[in-house]
């Protein structure tokens, strides 16, 4: 976390990521370098050689090539090509040449990579189509849940919140006095706000009204779930065995059917075992009539052998019986000829099952969900990905993948369609589906399918994956609500991040800002030591969600008085540009705030009072000492806006009289 201008850094690899590597590391000040086999004869960020300080052509796993980017000056390297293997020898390579240099590559193999970090030291891997799979998943879910990851065994939500007439919070409570162990306010919007520029650009003596939107960071033990659908997976076979109602049977019987069809599994099955069971009932029904001295269970006992081809047990001899009518005989023989039919179909069926169980190790689909549901188009890394997040939400899920070669042991609990694109389209249920996530490697398949969804479903909610900006930019302006995200822009802001030495643990997007989950670790003579955890928050934009020091349990939402020292760990909320501040130590937003302290009702309250400034602000105990012994007085010292306002609560609850005075008020300065 000490910046230098100076400071050099180098991209191999310059893709889609790359580029976009690139233009992430240049908002830090930092000069880059990049290597690519061959120069690219275009560029998808037109301005990218402009930001390059220098473009090298060649192999990066040669010495030669690295020597003449400056490998030796380099703080960090990004290796980010699209071949795992030239990423593993270029990072080899460079760790003979510096050792000492961060290395942040791009690969999906975790086991290699934990093994060749240990080897290698200051290193870091991540999978760029996984970072961001929870941005689609969420859109898709079309839920208040803007984010979520864990931390420390719990999950942690981000979530959006509409305030309503009769809202518990409304009209009843200032913003701050929301936050707690659990919780804390990220944002806080009206209809005529401005934009807000950082984490903590809200005012924590506002009072909530309806029509209000608040944006907050909790931890919950699970997570927060709409009701779950009755066509879940884990579901729809529950359901046939409640009561129906009749205007629901049919229905449920076509239901049935469409989905023993769409799981392979027979039709015929069903049609014969009904069969059987109507012969059944009327052979008995006419057995007990006319048959001479016949009971109803021995009539139904005499049908089943009839039906299984036991004609000869009843009527095996020649002579004609009188008693019985002869068109009840021929009926029996009926019975034994169709009986025998219907029972050899059933067993064939019944050996092709046990067959395809033997060979195929597969367990059945569930059927198509027939509305509210969403649709993953694109079964790759990112799909897989997104479908097992919408699976943990209970979302029912169905797959379609032009891939013929496709595993058909790979998500094993959801429905997956293959074929050709208009084929594929016309059996999901497009017309009902909840949403729809096109998350293909052809950027312009992706943007045909999103036109096709569109048009057939108008009010889905629809996430479609790019990897260039441009394509980006025109497709949210062409399909206005829609969630276009660039893949490779969000990740690249991973990799920047991770090449000043943080731990990027997730990400999640907040309107159309990446907020990077960071844990930092507090170095001696960097820009955090020494700082209060609320000088952190507000003067650097970020929200610190995790502390802990040394030993001691760590501390979720920990408070602002916490001051920072060598050794202590913390996790944040940050955008690029608190990243960024907290890089180079400058302050986003500066204090200008002040107090004016009136007086101590108590003896007790002038050592309370002192007490509460120097935890708070932070200031020599000499100097809150002073202060509290010469009443009034105003704080040598300019304070954040929140801070201001808990250190008012503290002295009140101390029983010191205060006024808070706003920049803007010099009367009294």
């Amino acid at each position: 976390m000490n910046s230098n201008p100076r400071d050099r850094f180098l991209v191999c690899g310059l893709g889609s990521l790359g580029q976009h590597c690139v233009v992430a590391l240049k908002e830090f000040g930092v000069r880059v370098n990049g290597i690519n086999l061959a120069e690219p004869e275009h560029w998808e960020i037109p301005r990218l050689p402009e930001l390059l300080d220098r473009l090298i052509v060649g192999d990066a796993r040669q010495g030669s090539v690295l020597e003449r980017a400056d490998i030796r000056q380099c703080r960090a390297v990004l290796i980010v090509t699209s071949q795992e293997r030239m990423n593993a020898e270029t990072a080899l390579a460079i760790r003979k040449i510096n050792p000492r240099a961060r290395l942040v590559v791009r690969s999906a193999k975790e086991n290699f990579n934990q093994l060749l970090g240990e080897h290698l030291g200051n290193f870091v891997a991540f999978e760029p189509t996984q970072l961001p799979a929870p941005a689609f998943a969420l859109a898709a879910l079309g839920t208040d849940i803007l984010g979520f990851f864990q931390l420390d065994g719990l999950r942690v939500q981000v979530v959006r919140r509409q305030i309503v007439p009769g809202d518990r919070w409304c009209y009843r409570t200032s913003l701050r006095e929301l936050n707690g162990r659990t919780r804390r306010i990220l944002r806080h919007t009206r209809d005529d706000d401005r934009p807000q520029e950082s984490l903590h650009d809200w005012a924590p003596k506002a009072e909530l009204q309806p029509g209000d939107t608040v944006i907050y960071i909790e931890v919950v033990d699970r997570p927060h779930f709409e009701s779950a659908n009755p066509d879940s997976p884990r579901r729809w076979r529950w359901k046939w065995f409640q009561f129906p109602r009749w205007r629901e049977l049919r229905p449920r019987l076509v239901e049935l059917w469409e989905g023993n069809r769409e799981q392979s599994v027979s039709p015929v099955a069903i049609v014969c075992l009904a069969f059987v069971a109507a012969l059944l009932v009327l052979g008995t029904a006419l057995f007990y009539r006319f048959y001479p001295d016949a009971s109803l269970v021995g009539a139904f006992y005499g049908v089943a052998v009839l039906l299984l081809g036991e004609y000869a047990e009843l009527f095996g001899d020649f002579q004609i019986d009188p008693a019985v009518p002869g068109w009840l005989q021929f009926f029996a023989f009926l019975l034994t000829l169709v009986g025998t039919a219907l029972v050899g179909v059933l067993y064939a069926l019944l050996t092709q099952a046990m067959l395809s169980s033997r060979f195929q190790l597969t367990r059945r689909r569930p059927p198509i969900p027939t509305h509210d549901h969403a649709i993953v188009v694109g079964l790759g890394r990112v799909g897989q990905r997104v479908v097992r997040l919408l699976q943990e939400f209970r979302q029912p899920v169905v797959g379609i993948t032009f891939n013929p070669q496709f595993d058909p042991a790979v998500l094993p609990a959801i429905p997956i369609v293959t074929g050709n694109l208009k084929e594929t389209l016309s059996r999901v249920n497009l017309a009902a589906a909840r949403s729809v996530v096109v998350v293909t490697d052809d950027e312009m398949l992706n943007l045909e399918i999103s036109l096709m969804a569109r048009s057939a479903n108008p009010n889905c909610h629809l996430a479609i994956r790019t990897e260039e900006q441009s394509l980006t930019d025109s497709l949210n302006h062409l399909l206005p609500g829609t969630h276009v995200i660039c893949a490779y822009g969000v990740t690249a802001e991973a990799f920047a991040g991770a090449a000043f030495g943080e731990n990027i643990l997730d990400l999640f997007r907040l309107g159309d800002r990446t907020v990077l989950v960071t844990e930092y670790e507090i170095e001696a003579g960097d820009t955090l030591n020494e700082l209060l955890l609320g000088e952190v928050a507000y003067g650097y934009g970020v929200v610190p969600i995790w502390h802990r020091r040394g030993s001691q349990s760590p501390r979720l939402m920990p408070p602002d008085e916490i001051q920072l020292a060598v050794g202590d760990r913390m996790v944040v909320l940050a955008t690029m540009e608190g990243l960024r501040a907290v890089e180079e130590g400058i302050f986003l937003t500066v204090p200008r705030w002040r107090i004016r302290i009136e007086k101590a009702l108590t003896s007790g309250a002038v050592f309370e009072g002192a007490n509460a400034i120097v935890r708070i602000c932070g200031c020599p105990l000499n100097v809150a000492r002073n202060l509290m012994a010469d009443l009034p007085a105003i704080l040598p010292r300019l304070l954040f806006e929140h801070q201001v306002y808990h250190l008012s609560e503290e002295l009140r609850r101390s029983q010191v009289i205060a006024r808070v005075i706003p920049p803007d008020d010099t009367g009294e300065i």
